[in-house]
């Protein structure tokens, strides 16, 4: 039994608690896949159970394959005829085996991602729903929601069905369930959801299964969606050997469906049932894990462990008070050119944020500094869908001439401008040597497109020109923000009820606090030629930019962890959306974050962000807070910023913790009453800040235009008398009190 010799205590317990069922608490960093492995290959080797009697389920199919070729290396020889995979792929297995009882036949096909959405597509056509309200996308979200659930459509609620356009897209989702059968087709949600169907209907089939199944083993059980958790406890009544690993510390994914109370309520599920904590860490120092655990401790819903290592203490987790983000950049690229030249690998260097747009400064520095980079789980900020969508539009209304451009966004967001339309258009540009544009602009004076088409083209054209106009009278990115809005792009965003579109929104967000860097569109749009220029190089070494949620499962020696504020981190929105379960999961993110670091972990905050271009006081995230003293080592903004400006000093982690709490709290509390709008809207919501509104002949100071008068208002746009720019049109939020 050498496979055994390596495993400390509680990994021997976790894997010779064979019989009965068991869950495995296992912390970041604690040996989990070498328990689960080595579990498996214990209950082949003594003879619990042949291969066909073990079913082991994983997330992704590298998980998957990882077990088999360690429990292979742990038994000496392949394994043949055992049941290990992903979810899907074992839920699969089982319907082509008992396909006519399904309902199918054993060569049904899976439809990915594209056919679903096509499918749907049609479905949307025959119900004439609103597409612009309810996207194939999100309707295809909103089912697989109900599928994660275990919810067949005749199983939705009535007032969860009605919510979702007055019931018609549950309407939609029986018709879809009945055209898939008809197509012989399963989508992925099916593969688990048309399992527990068969077996509520085929009890036999389920007691063989049952029967066969001797043991069932699972990994990150605390990412388990209701359907996956229906679907596990069926398969083990009979013998009640199931071992579940995982963590509920880690559970981080309920926005795709994950129970962290599937983890938190098993001893419930069987009554009998051993629990064995794996808290060694084997990954970070003991400033690292007691951060951590210090941080974690204050989540009420969770069984409880305290991650601890026999390594040496190493460097106490950095906390650093910045003047802003770009600051914040900035302090983190001289930190890693430091470590570079020390020989630190930056292959071992991540910067963990919690929303995509935070890394747009981060990635300004490094390639200023020369420092490659990768952007893990997405593309690069310049690279993003709607960051070059946006980007069209600045490059056609400052060149008129760029066919590119101008095909981009012609119809997006949609305007029902199809192929036909394009062809007319590129067919009339080339006889006569022309743009694209400029082909528009003549062919709306003629009866070559329907009349809906050329009113559609024409009032585009009008607004390219309207813009076109305001680029030397209006700051640049108040106007960004204006065509942004007037083109219909930020309603399509904001309107979208795909998962990512609120990530989309924020980036277009920074898109906006990027302009402000530049003097003008021009100047802005020649960075951005040259950024994207600037092709990732071939080299192996580099830094890792990703958000958290991405990083679950990784390890970097150096993790820099900026944004601590709160409204940023936690996320506002997880507050406004889940409450006190909300926080929870974003403390559980954070907790995931620090323990990501093996030697040194840095957290940021910054006094000050830029929103829509315009400052805000940013408040210290109450997770800093509740790290513990002993732990840390803070550095204070001391109070200016580069440019002299002073600001309310931080204080340090030496005042009383009563105070510090208190003080906290109370800088929370002032700042709720000015949280971010999550209307994306610039032209409607960017005055919200400036108090009472502007009343006429107010005088006021444009930091582009100087001093003037209101001599009219409208909204909150104002129409301005400058006492050297002459007459202008501003937004209010551009403008300050005198």
């Amino acid at each position: 039994m050498d496979y055994l010799q390596n495993l400390n205590e509680t990994q021997l317990e976790a894997v010779q608690t064979v019989d009965g069922p068991l869950l495995v608490l296992a912390g970041a960093g604690t040996g989990k896949t070498r328990v689960l492995t080595t579990r498996l290959a214990h209950i082949l080797l003594q003879g619990k159970a042949r291969p066909w009697e073990v079913l082991a389920v994983t997330f992704t199919n590298k998980a998957a394959r990882e077990m088999k070729e360690r429990v292979a290396s742990l038994i000496h020889r392949p394994v043949e005829g055992w049941w290990v995979g992903t979810f899907h792929a074992v839920g699969a297995r089982m319907l082509r085996a008992n396909a006519e009882a399904a309902g199918l036949r054993s060569n049904f096909t899976i439809l990915d991602t594209d056919d679903q959405i096509r499918l749907i597509k049609q479905l949307i056509d025959v119900h004439e729903i609103d597409e612009k309200r309810w996207p194939a996308r999100v309707i295809a979200g909103t089912i697989q929601r109900w599928k994660d659930r275990g919810l067949m459509p005749d199983k939705v609620t009535p007032g969860e069905g009605s919510d979702a356009d007055e019931g018609r897209i549950l309407s939609l989702y029986g018709e879809y369930q009945q055209r898939l059968a008809v197509l012989n087709a399963a989508d992925f949600g099916d593969l688990l959801l048309l399992c527990l169907k068969l077996f509520q209907d085929h009890p036999q089939i389920l007691a063989d299964y049952q029967n066969q199944f001797r043991y069932v083993l699972v990994d990150e059980y605390q990412d388990t969606n209701v359907a996956q958790y229906l679907w596990l406890r069926l398969l083990a009544q009979k013998h009640k050997n199931i071992c579940c690993v995982g963590d509920d510390d880690q559970s981080i994914y309920s926005w795709r469906g994950a129970e962290v109370g599937n983890i938190l309520r098993f001893d419930e599920d069987f009554s009998d049932a051993a629990i064995v904590r794996l808290e060694r860490n084997y990954r970070s120092t003991p400033h690292i894990l007691a951060a951590a655990s210090g941080l974690i401790s204050h989540n009420e819903g969770r069984l409880g462990k305290t991650l601890w290592t026999d390594a040496n203490d190493g460097e106490p987790v950095q906390v650093r008070g910045v003047w802003d983000g770009e600051e914040e950049a900035r302090v983190v690229g001289d930190a890693i050119e430091t470590l570079h030249r020390k020989d630190h690998a930056l292959n071992e260097i991540a910067i963990l944020v919690r929303a995509s747009f935070q890394t747009r400064e981060f990635e300004e520095c490094m390639i200023t500094l020369g420092v490659p980079y990768r952007i893990i789980g997405g593309a690069r900020f310049y690279e993003r869908q709607e960051i070059r969508d946006a980007i069209a539009y600045l490059r056609v209304t400052v060149q008129p001439d760029d066919d590119l451009a101008f095909e981009r966004i012609i119809n997006l967001p949609k305007r029902g401008i199809g192929k036909a339309a394009m062809q007319t258009i590129h067919q009339f540009a080339r006889a006569e040597g022309i743009s694209l544009t400029r082909a528009v602009l003549r062919l709306v004076e003629t009866d070559e497109f329907r009349p809906k088409v050329r009113a559609t083209l024409a009032a585009l054209m009008n607004d390219f020109e309207r813009w076109r106009k305001l680029v030397s009278v209006m700051h640049h990115p108040e106007l960004v923000g204006t065509i942004l809005d007037e083109s219909g792009y930020t309603a399509m965003w904001r309107e979208n009820k795909a998962t990512d579109a609120p990530g989309r929104l924020d980036n277009l967000k920074e898109l906006v606090v990027a302009l402000e860097d530049f003097e003008n569109i021009g100047g802005f749009l020649e960075h951005v030629s040259l950024v994207m220029e600037n092709e990732e190089s071939q080299e192996l070494d580099k830094v890792t930019m990703m958000t958290l949620h991405g990083a679950k499962g990784l390890e970097f020696e150096t993790v820099f962890l900026p944004g601590w504020e709160d409204g940023l981190f936690p996320h506002q929105r997880s507050l406004d959306d889940s409450g006190a379960s909300g926080l929870e999961e974003e403390r559980r993110l954070a907790y995931v974050g620090l323990t990501r670091a093996r030697k040194r972990a840095t957290i940021l905050y910054a006094s000050n962000r830029r929103i829509y271009g315009k400052w805000q006081s940013a408040y210290p995230s109450r997770f800093i807070d509740e790290l513990p003293v002993e732990h840390i080592a803070h550095t204070a903004n001391p109070g200016l910023g580069d440019t002299g400006r002073s600001v309310e000093p931080s204080f340090g982690f030496d005042a009383p913790a009563e105070f510090r709490q208190s003080t906290w709290a109370a800088r929370r509390a002032a700042a709720q009453p000015k949280r971010r709008t999550e209307n994306l809207s610039w032209a409607d919501s960017s005055g919200s800040d400036n108090g009472p509104a502007f009343t006429l002949n107010e005088r006021i100071f444009h930091q582009k235009f100087g001093y003037g008068k209101i001599i009219a208002i409208d909204g909150n746009k104002l129409e301005v008398a400058f006492e050297k720019a002459g007459t202008k049109k501003v937004v209010d939020s551009f403008v300050e009190r005198t």
